[in-house]
């Protein structure tokens, strides 16, 4: 399965949550409400996800091994970087 198009929808300069994305796979596929989060060691994306009780949230849709995480943390990190450059340029 291949990342054929990043969409940064949402940038926020404040806060932990840096930018909502969707994620489109072999032109066939989009995955909405992926979130760019700030944390202690860095960015790292949040699938979406739904509350299930107490707290406790769960994934709706992910990838279930690292390689197919790493590449698609790579592509929204690229396009976030771009686009992030691009709006400071303005």
């Amino acid at each position: 399965m291949k990342v054929t198009d990043v969409r940064i929808r949402k940038i926020n300069d404040e806060g932990k949550m840096k930018a909502i994305v969707s994620v489109t796979f072999d032109n066939e596929f989009v995955v909405h409400d992926i979130k760019i989060i700030e944390g202690q060691n860095g960015l790292f994306i949040a699938m979406p996800s739904r509350k299930m009780g107490e707290g406790d949230f769960r994934d709706i849709a992910h990838p279930i091994n690292s390689e197919t995480r790493t590449r698609l943390q790579d592509a929204i990190f690229s396009e976030y970087e771009k686009v992030k450059d691009e709006k400071e340029e303005e």
